[in-house]
């Protein structure tokens, strides 16, 4: 078998799930979601990319991204948004959200897992009362969703992220494994909240993603461009398989278009169409975000980390990095350090 790029990069960018919330809902009803950028710190504050979610455990549901046409979920689909998209979710397409209602804000309020409601209310009611706890077995409801978030590392260097669509859709119909058993299970667990079961449902999610992107390549036109079209290009995927597999080597345009079967000038040109920049520059953002990854999860040296990745000393080393990242790597460590720290 084949080095397994996809899988590689996803480790590497440390993909993680966490914060799942049950929404409930009856009558005409309305969720409006900001940019993930917006929320990140109330959700996830130590990664650098929230994507966000949904579900739909019961009943059906539209959501709407700015600029595009309306999606019909029904229950058992899973819709995600990799670029964290704001959007709506609601009972009908075409709704609007009353201005200085955030849902969102509700999540600094409760402890997780939480649940939360939305009703038209009575006749003569506004159409769209503030979120609010919903009460549990006397809050009637017509549709069910659990949603969540992923997220993994943006920066030095995710080549998955800019490749994805805005959004994801997982239809039930389709037959997704993973997206069709983690639907089930999703339901199974919003109403059970058995011991253990929110980390499950952060494995499950995990996987669920990553079956969302196979599929997603799976669909791609022919045409396509992007790092996740190159995967499945013949000399291209070749190339990223090689320099993933052994990162370190002192790799060429000659060595790769060698091993690849391709010549130089072709196999450059083909990997710049598909991915954007050429084999080489791709192999410096890639070898820095694994040196980002040993800074942070290690106390190594930056001369051991340099030697680590492919470079023959420091200096070389920290200029490859600075050039990328903004900053030296000693410098870069103790800022992430200061971020994360409580």
């Amino acid at each position: 078998m084949g080095h397994d790029t996809l899988s590689d990069v996803l480790r590497t960018v440390r993909l993680r799930s966490a914060l799942f919330y049950d929404l409930s809902c009856a009558g005409k009803w309305l969720a409006e979601a900001p940019d993930s950028g917006d929320i990140a710190g109330a959700v996830m504050s130590d990664v650098d990319q929230v994507i966000p979610y949904h579900v739909v455990t019961a009943g059906e549901c539209w959501v709407t991204l700015q600029g595009e046409q309306p999606l019909r979920l029904q229950r058992g689909d899973v819709v995600i948004l990799p670029q964290g998209d704001p959007h709506v979710v609601s009972s009908a397409p075409g709704l609007r959200p009353e201005p200085n209602v955030n849902w969102y804000e509700e999540m600094k309020l409760h402890k997780r897992p939480f649940r939360l409601g939305r009703d038209g209310g009575a006749a003569g009611a506004p159409a769209f009362e503030a979120c609010r706890p919903a009460s549990g077995a006397d809050y009637e409801t017509d549709t069910s969703l659990v949603c969540g978030f992923v997220g993994c590392d943006k920066r030095p260097f995710n080549p998955l992220l800019a490749t994805l669509p805005r959004l994801l859709h997982l239809p039930a119909a389709a037959g997704s494994a993973w997206g069709a058993q983690f639907a089930q299970l999703a339901a199974t667990v919003s109403g059970s909240r058995r011991p253990g079961s929110e980390v499950l449902l952060e494995r499950m999610s995990e996987m669920m993603f990553v079956d969302a992107v196979s599929r997603h390549i799976d669909s791609m036109p022919e045409q396509s461009t992007g790092w996740l079209a190159g995967l499945r290009d013949r000399f291209v995927g070749r190339a990223l398989a090689l320099m993933h597999e052994n990162p370190t080597a002192a790799w060429s345009i000659d060595e790769l278009s060698n091993q690849v079967g391709l010549s130089r000038s072709a196999l450059h040109e083909r990997f710049v169409e598909l991915i954007a920049q050429p084999p080489m520059q791709y192999l410096t953002s890639w070898r820095m975000q694994l040196a980002s990854r040993m800074l942070l999860d290690s106390q190594s040296s930056v001369l051991s980390i340099a030697l680590r990745t492919g470079y023959e000393s420091e200096a070389a080393f920290g200029r490859a990095f600075k050039r990328l990242v903004g900053m030296p790597p000693a410098a870069w460590r103790r800022k992430q350090g200061q971020l994360a720290a409580p």
